[in-house]
């Protein structure tokens, strides 16, 4: 038998109890009962019942708990604390007394950080949810996805406008900025797949979503469109494309003959280079074939929002007019103003028909504008389908190209001499030894280089019997060529306009070149490497909203004071980091890197800016009506700011 005390008295008193209580147990032969249960033929002890737990415990004396346990417990408990108190109490004045610095204070309290970058997102990502791009986006291409389209196609327009990179790169580069936490979804989720699944989603729709995105820039900013300048570029891509209607062979400027390409002809406004329609050609499709169909469009794009194409001027270059294009913008009554390429005997006739010095009587420079510049007005005739036309033409001639085709030409001369004198020095040798191969290596330069024909060159034999070769300029075919130099002519069927009016409009066509530039080099449109057309088609509305973008905010921007471009206003901001400190307790802290005089400027008018355009419009000729509006105006004297 287990005591619970070691006494040897104690003992022996329980011995002599139990002994007696068994002793009266089988004296008593009697039928004990419990409760409801009948035990016979044991003997039971009067006055001895069991115990009912209902009734409480046995022994209340007894504690529940083990009390030394918990003892023990709160023991250790203190005692810990107590440590921690007093190590709190030794760093405390190690840190007073200058022992232990801050940083070392408080990397003993931080588990982890994280830096995330920020840069220009927030002020990008507010552009584009002012733009309502997201909404808009999710209304035409609805999805039970955990990520919705529109949230897709925003991050990949925020990645062209900031850092462009191929598709299966984004996630990573989403992981490293705030996005993450703004969006609240896992940088995994945005994996190549899903991309794509979101561009075959959204091409469908690319022209309805365009529609609606350029149309609430267009109200919001009020920008007008009395003045459009149209052009055509290329874009190179790579890969196998097969049965693809875009990706051909063809020729454009500046790209390479033997890459495939397609090509993109884009409308922008005058009134801050603001795209407003374009469209996907196939690579070979030549600049003049797209005219008439951008008419369409554009008559379409004004038609729908109220405006006559009749108060629209359309700028283009030399690839925008010819005899027939002259009919179409007539039977239009659509105005333009366009440069000519001097196909033509008539046309060739106009730019030499008056001498260089009486240009000098008529300059072209306002108080101003460019010097170098004179124009004489003539009558330009065309001509198709037994139709005749006669248009208000311009002879320009400028003083700065013409002085720049000159030194290139000259250079261009020189290397041919040159050329010519390393095939003069080869003579004697094989393959040049006689007259007529020294002749074929010397006409083979000739027609090799663009300024042959102003040049000729003849093999002969001297009089000591040597072949010799003679080179010399075509002094005729180049003082043709000069008369030529610096001059072109500009055609407009708009009889109000003045040589100057015609001048100044047609240099500001450099306006859509300059979006060119910036589609290729800053949002990296080209080399594209998607290999179906539907998703090229999806790929270039995603960098056409990045282009409207880009282009608003600079043009606000600059409206407001700010004279910098949106690329420059990037970089400005690019160093801005936050940085996420978590510590030992589970808190955390969200700090922004420090932040220079010039950066804290920008914000702030990017800031006025940004409320500046979240401003109600009044009803506007660009407003649709009825179903379609994009949002609802307040009733006067009720206007405010949305937020």
């Amino acid at each position: 038998m287990y005591f619970a005390t070691k006494r040897r008295q104690t003992q022996i008193l329980v011995w002599l109890i139990w002994a007696i209580a068994c002793l009266v147990f089988w004296a008593w032969p009697e039928q004990a009962v419990v409760g409801d249960w009948s035990v016979p033929d044991l003997p039971a002890l009067p006055g001895i019942v069991t115990h009912d737990p209902g009734n409480g415990p046995l022994f209340p004396w007894h504690p529940r708990r083990r009390w030394r346990k918990w003892a023990r417990r709160r023991y250790y408990a203190l005692r810990r604390a107590h440590r921690r108190a007093v190590w709190t109490a030794r760093l405390a004045r190690l840190a007073l007394t200058g022992a232990l610095t801050l940083a070392q204070l408080v990397d003993l309290v931080t588990k982890s950080q994280v830096r995330r970058h920020l840069g220009a997102l927030p002020v990008l990502y507010a552009w584009l949810e002012t733009l309502q791009v997201r909404d808009i986006i999710n209304r035409h291409c609805s999805t039970r996805a955990q990520v919705d389209h529109g949230t897709v196609a925003l991050v990949l327009i925020l990645n062209r406008l900031t850092m462009p990179l191929p598709l299966y790169h984004i996630a990573d580069w989403l992981a490293r900025t705030v996005l993450v936490q703004v969006l609240g979804v896992p940088a995994a989720k945005f994996n190549d797949d899903r991309l794509g699944r979101t561009l075959d989603a959204i091409q469908p729709h690319s022209q309805e979503i365009w529609q609606d995105v350029v149309q609430r820039a267009l109200v919001q900013a009020e920008v007008d469109l009395n003045l459009i300048f149209y052009d055509l570029t290329a874009y190179i891509l790579h890969g196998d494309y097969k049965d693809s209607q875009y990706a051909t062979f063809g020729f454009a400027h500046n790209t390479p003959m033997n890459k495939r390409k397609f090509k993109k002809g884009l409308n922008v406004a005058a009134d801050g280079n603001i795209p407003s329609v374009y469209a996907p050609w196939s690579g070979k499709t030549a600049d003049l074939a797209t005219v008439q169909e951008n008419m369409e469009q554009l008559r379409r794009f004004l038609a729908h929002r109220g405006w006559s194409i009749e108060e629209v001027m359309i700028v283009g270059d030399r690839a925008n007019l010819n005899d027939e294009l002259a009919l179409a913008y007539e039977d239009r009554q659509i105005r333009y103003l366009a440069g000519l390429k001097t196909q033509k005997k008539v046309h060739r006739e106009l730019l030499l028909a008056v001498p260089e010095k009486q240009f000098y009587a008529h300059p072209l420079t306002d108080e101003g504008g460019p010097e170098g510049y004179w124009g004489i007005p003539c009558l330009v005739p065309f001509e198709h389908d037994d139709r005749r036309v006669s248009h208000r033409g311009l002879v320009v001639l400028s003083g700065p190209m013409r002085t720049a085709h000159r030194r290139a030409r000259a250079a261009r001369l020189r290397e041919l001499r040159q050329c010519l004198r390393e095939v003069e020095a080869k003579i004697g040798r094989p393959h040049y030894r006689t007259v007529k191969a020294v002749q074929k290596r010397a006409e083979t330069q000739l027609k090799q280089s663009s300024v042959g024909k102003f040049m000729q060159a003849r093999a002969y034999v001297d009089e000591n019997g040597q072949v010799r070769l003679r080179g010399w300029v075509n002094r005729y075919s180049l003082w043709q060529a000069m008369q030529q130099d610096g001059r072109y002519l500009l055609v407009t069927n708009d009889w109000n306009l003045s040589p100057h009016e015609m001048l100044s409009l047609y240099r500001q066509k450099d306006g859509v070149e300059k979006r060119f530039q910036v589609s290729k080099q800053d949002l990296k449109v080209s080399p594209i490497y998607l290999h179906q057309d539907k998703r090229i088609e999806a790929m270039l509305l995603i960098n056409m909203l990045a282009l409207l973008a880009y282009s608003l905010l600079e043009r606000q921007a600059r409206q407001n004071g700010l004279q910098m471009t949106t690329r420059r206003i990037i970089a400005k901001l690019q160093s801005l980091d936050v940085v996420e400190t978590f510590c030992w307790d589970g808190s955390h802290l969200i700090r922004l890197v420090p932040i220079n005089e010039e950066q804290v400027a920008i914000l702030q008018v990017l800031a006025q800016v940004l409320a500046e355009l979240r401003l109600p419009r009044w009803p506007h000729p660009l407003l649709p009506t009825g179903e379609d509006r994009l949002f609802a105006l307040p009733p006067p004297g009720r206007r405010r700011i949305v937020v």
